[in-house]
């Protein structure tokens, strides 16, 4: 373990020297990705920090334990910094679980309006805003890939393309159900519903990860839909993609570009078939989302966003705050920690039972 703390150490204090050189501070996207990184690092260094200082002191309090006179405090210290070594022990063996090498790639966030009709809808506009306030927030690059907004403002899909180092593994937790509970905007009576949207959040596939076989795609050009007669209706430059042996279909259709809506529907396609490969291969082992929180699945109900209390339930943690505000407005750290760290935890139980 000590080899492994001494290498983070490593990593941080030449982290401390790049923020510091000027060159880096004129590739913005570098220096925010490595401020991320220092920032993330801070805890455990902290931690590291401690974990040495405990161990000079049980070095020290060993000399002490021959001394009659201070023996007996002796003792009581040492049992005392022996627990905390334990506790340190434990924590650092959570920093220092395998990564998913995925978790640095860009993401592909989608949002789909559940049950609940126009409300859902909207319900589905309000967590696009909260995840693109966040995404700004924490230095990440966003680009609307696809959309379908309904009359009243809201969308019955959208996909974003969410950039920057570490983008996947930090949005992937967002995968499944959200609900909301409140009075919709068209109520004319008080009356609180429940609707739902869901999320689905995939590691950007590059090219060398799937290799698309083009005989066995269908690609669809046709007129973009949608309110408001926006310029991309005037010509037919959406584009459907559907992959024939699995049946999955992906349209784009926000740029005015056939091209580069054709690029964004096969991106997303090459990203949603890269995750069906890896939940095949983690079913076959039965080791299926051991490292996540949850099943992830869509149908499994995640969250609650309780309006009439002003609260916030995961439910897969039993998190809960009273800041549905922040949240909304994309103060999601502090409850993406949380799910982290209890990721982590479950990790480690995992690998003690195996």
């Amino acid at each position: 373990m000590l080899e492994k703390l001494a290498q983070l150490e490593g990593e941080y204090r030449e982290l401390e020297g790049l923020l510091a050189d000027p060159e880096v501070l004129k590739d913005q996207k570098r220096y925010q990705a490595l401020s991320r990184r220092y920032a993330e690092m801070g805890e455990v260094i902290a931690l590291i920090r401690e974990y040495r200082k405990v161990l000079e002191d049980l070095e020290g309090v060993e000399s002490l334990l021959e001394d009659p006179e201070l023996r007996e405090v002796a003792k009581a210290e040492k049992e005392a910094l022996l627990a905390r070594k334990a506790e340190l022990e434990k924590e650092l063996e959570r920093h220092l679980l395998p990564k998913d090498p995925l978790d640095e790639r860009d993401a592909i966030l989608e949002i789909r309006a559940g049950t609940g009709g126009e409300e859902a809808a909207l319900f589905a506009r309000d967590l696009l805003e909260m995840y693109l306030r966040f995404a700004e927030e924490t230095g990440f690059e966003t680009e609307i890939l696809d959309s379908h907004p309904t009359d009243l403002g809201g969308f019955s899909k959208v996909i974003v393309e969410i950039r920057g180092p570490g983008a996947y593994g930090t949005f992937k937790y967002e995968s499944g159900v959200h609900r909301v509970q409140r009075v919709p905007a068209t109520e004319t009576q008080g009356r609180i519903h429940t609707s739902t949207a869901t999320v689905a959040v995939l590691p950007k596939a590059e090219e060398s990860d799937f290799q698309l076989n083009m005989d066995e795609i269908r690609i669809d050009v046709m007129r973009a839909s949608g309110p408001g007669g926006q310029g991309v209706n005037t010509t037919d430059s959406a584009v459907r993609v559907v992959h024939l042996p699995t049946g999955i279909m992906v349209t784009c259709q926000d740029s005015r570009s056939q091209i580069k809506n054709r690029e964004k529907a096969l991106m997303i396609l090459r990203s949603r078939l890269l995750e069906m490969k890896r939940a095949e291969e983690e079913e076959k082992l039965r080791k299926a989302r051991l490292a996540q929180i949850g099943s992830g699945e869509r149908s499994e109900k995640i969250r609650t966003y309780n309006f009439p209390q002003s609260r916030v339930t995961d439910h897969r943690i039993g998190f809960t705050t009273h800041d549905l505000e922040g949240i909304l407005s994309g103060n999601l750290q502090p409850l993406l920690e949380a799910l982290r760290r209890a990721d982590q935890e479950r990790q480690l139980e995992a690998m003690t039972e195996a």
